[in-house]
């Protein structure tokens, strides 16, 4: 409460003094505090890096880069699975970064919601690392019930802008199966959506009971890595349209 609650609520009193004084001013204050709270590079600079080593056959390198990206050690992997697992980190960071940003920028006055959210998502990876044990908790406990709406938002966004039907029916049939049952939400429907299969591991490197088959299709490969890129612009344009026209429609409203 102290480090993500208060903070948001001062914003907000901030925001509604600097908006009755010039509404401009609220305006530069909203784009700035966006414009610290979202990371587009936190998921293009490494996406953008893998797709050309892949492409330049540099496989040591990408599978490099995975790791770091994913924060774990990648030892055993081909070209198809460092392909899946960013493919899958760009849709979980996009996402993380900035789908989730707009809309709690959206749910709560001024910048206050997107404050909100990024420090609740930094207190909840510092307490984790920590192994601080009850704030840890109450820190994922909270996180989750703060992604709750987003996750199904951005999931709906992905289905609207790929293949509708087969997003949907991922979802709904195979986002429970993921360790992390918020991630199945985005990884499924996302998957669905490019109409190709993430998740499982390559053959002959074994199973992973927290790695079931997500999507339908075919597997997804380097060549997918394009079309992810896409699916992610066209969902951020669609929820920027969606904010301009909740935005018009309480202007004529007023």
């Amino acid at each position: 409460c102290l480090g993500a609650v208060i903070p948001a609520a001062a914003l907000w009193a901030l925001y509604a003094a600097v908006f009755a004084a010039s509404p401009l001013g609220a305006w530069a204050l909203n784009v700035l505090v966006l414009y610290l709270t979202m990371g587009v590079r936190q998921f293009s600079h490494f996406f953008t890096d893998i797709h050309l080593a892949l492409r330049m056959g540099e496989t040591d390198r990408a599978r490099s880069l995975v790791g770091e990206w994913c924060g774990r050690p990648i030892e055993v992997a081909g070209t198809k699975e460092i392909a899946r697992l960013a493919i899958e980190q760009a849709l979980i960071h996009s996402y993380r970064y900035v789908f989730a940003v707009i809309v709690w920028f959206v749910l709560l006055p001024g910048p206050s919601g997107a404050l909100l959210y990024r420090l609740a998502c930094v207190l909840d990876e510092r307490w984790r690392v920590a192994g601080t044990e009850g704030f840890g908790r109450f820190a994922r406990r909270a996180g989750e019930a703060i992604d709750w709406l987003p996750q199904r938002l951005t999931a709906v966004c992905f289905a609207v802008v790929g293949n509708f039907e087969d997003a949907l029916y991922c979802w709904r049939t195979q986002a429970a199966g993921w360790a992390d049952a918020g991630s199945g939400i985005l990884l499924a429907s996302g998957a669905g959506a490019l109409g190709v299969r993430l998740g499982m591991r390559d053959e002959g490197n074994g199973a992973s009971s927290d790695r079931p088959e997500l999507g339908i299709g075919e597997v997804a490969d380097v060549d997918v890595m394009q079309g992810t890129i896409g699916l992610v612009w066209r969902t951020l344009v669609l929820l920027l349209l969606l904010i301009a026209l909740t935005g018009i429609a309480g202007w004529v409203g007023t």
